[in-house]
């Protein structure tokens, strides 16, 4: 916990100095997630019901006597979770409580039917959580039912025995749903939680407004910030917000994720500043197959040939200098590189020697899917690579002749390369044990949607 708030805090001091107003994620909860939140929260409910009855002191011969009681069972048929518009979640639960009163000569079982309503607001926490508290909450009895058919015992009982278990239970029960809600917000804390990219990047999630709700979603508004060794990647400002449109993504979906133009420039910005997206590709003699040599770059390029009789492997350093842009455009996402490539061979000291060096350009198609809770992305290319010549020590080179072979060698090395980082996905907003289940991705214009369905697993 104290982990948390240390983190909680920095990241508080931290996300405003990034631009931390303006929102990149907006995650869009809809009502179909209530349903599957108020299944799977019944067990968690009956355990936090199962409070401790104190005796119930029983007039009896002109004296009181203290009568022990037990709640044997606590059984929710039915956890009704509805959104307030403007305000949060109405919960209904209608609960069985079933005791055991430990009477002389024998014990009494009561079945006590109750309804438990709640309302509970949903704000904005401190350190960039959704937090969820309690602002009203109340108990509806009904009669209480004699289980064990002795009824010519109870009736004298049974009425101030009732009001004793109600009196209670009116204290306890919604101090025990104002604890389950407290323990709930510890859960939702582990949003802010750094989500690792790479071994030295990470992206953090912060919500930085008020989530909105209507009757049919909750809203939040989500900052996205990567480090790179701990430093944020800072995008020029951009004034216009993301905003979300209404009807996107998959009608009925748990959840509805809009990404924005500006998360994707960011893990693009990423990893051109980390160095990721440079190789080398180095020309093996001994392979099979092996284009990547001055004996085949010589048939293309004589003055190659003349100065290698002999083949050589090569190799070629690609460097990226102008910055990646991702456009994402209404059911297509392209990838656009403008590498620089340094052809080189290995010269008699060694070392190697640059024989020509070219301006690339390759346009991608980004495929994008959702593994759990990460967003990964595989590429393919898209026409032609696209060469011009950026300077020579071998004489004139023709492009045309050269670039068949400089595609074949270049252009799978490169996709394998870039598959496998975008391959390491980045994490959607999450919180601890959930994911993302059968998730179907829409590319918008400017932005793409992630509609799924929600699983949540201990």
């Amino acid at each position: 916990m104290a982990r948390a708030r240390g983190l909680g805090l920095l990241l508080a001091l931290l996300l405003p100095m990034v631009g931390a107003s303006r929102p990149d994620t907006v995650v869009r909860l809809n009502k179909e997630v209530l349903s599957y939140v108020a299944e799977a929260g019944k067990a968690p409910l009956q355990r936090a019901l199962q409070v401790t009855v104190p005796h119930f002191q029983d007039w009896s011969g002109g004296v009181f006597q203290p009568t022990r009681i037990q709640i044997l069972n606590v059984h929710v048929p039915h956890l009704q979770l509805k959104f307030i518009a403007g305000f949060g979640i109405h919960l209904l639960a209608a609960t069985n409580f079933t005791f055991k009163i430990f009477r002389v000569p024998e014990p009494l079982h009561l079945m006590l039917p109750m309804a438990l309503l709640a309302d509970t607001r949903v704000s904005q926490g401190s350190i960039g959580t959704p937090v969820v508290s309690v602002s009203s909450c109340f108990s509806l009895f009904d009669k209480a039912i004699v289980l064990d058919g002795h009824n010519s015992t109870a009736p004298a009982l049974l009425a101030p025995l009732q009001n004793h278990i109600k009196a209670v239970l009116q204290n306890k029960l919604c101090l025990r749903i104002s604890n389950l809600v407290q323990g709930f917000n510890v859960h939702l804390g582990t949003l802010i939680g750094p989500s690792p990219i790479g071994p030295e990047s990470q992206v953090h999630y912060s919500m930085i407004d008020t989530p909105t709700i209507t009757n049919d979603y909750i809203s939040l508004n989500i900052n996205a910030v990567l480090f790179l060794l701990s430093r944020p990647i800072v995008l020029p400002v951009d004034t216009t917000p993301f905003v979300l449109p209404q009807h996107v993504g998959t009608r009925g979906a748990m959840a509805t994720v809009g990404l924005s133009q500006d998360l994707f420039d960011s893990a693009i910005l990423l990893l051109q500043k980390a160095g990721a997206l440079n190789l080398d590709i180095t020309g093996q003699l001994k392979s099979d197959y092996n284009l990547l040599n001055t004996s085949m770059l010589g048939q293309l390029i004589p003055e190659v040939g003349r100065q290698f009789p002999e083949p050589m492997p090569l190799v070629l350093k690609v460097r990226l200098g102008a910055t990646p842009t991702v456009t994402l455009q209404t059911n297509n996402a392209t990838l656009r590189l403008q590498p620089f490539v340094e052809v080189l061979a290995p010269a008699s000291n060694s070392a190697f020697q640059s024989l020509f060096s070219l301006d690339v350009v390759v346009n991608l198609s980004l495929q994008l899917s959702v593994s759990k809770v990460r967003l990964r992305g595989t590429t393919s290319v898209l026409g032609n690579v696209q060469l011009t010549v950026a300077s020579s020590n071998v004489g004139f080179i023709d492009t045309d002749h050269v670039q068949p072979l400089m595609g074949a060698v270049f252009e799978k090395p490169l996709l394998d390369h870039l598959n496998a980082l975008l391959g390491m996905g980045v994490a959607l907003p999450h919180v601890v044990n959930l994911q993302y289940v059968t998730p179907e991705i829409f590319v918008y214009e400017g932005y793409i949607v992630v509609s799924s369905r929600l699983l949540y697993q201990r």
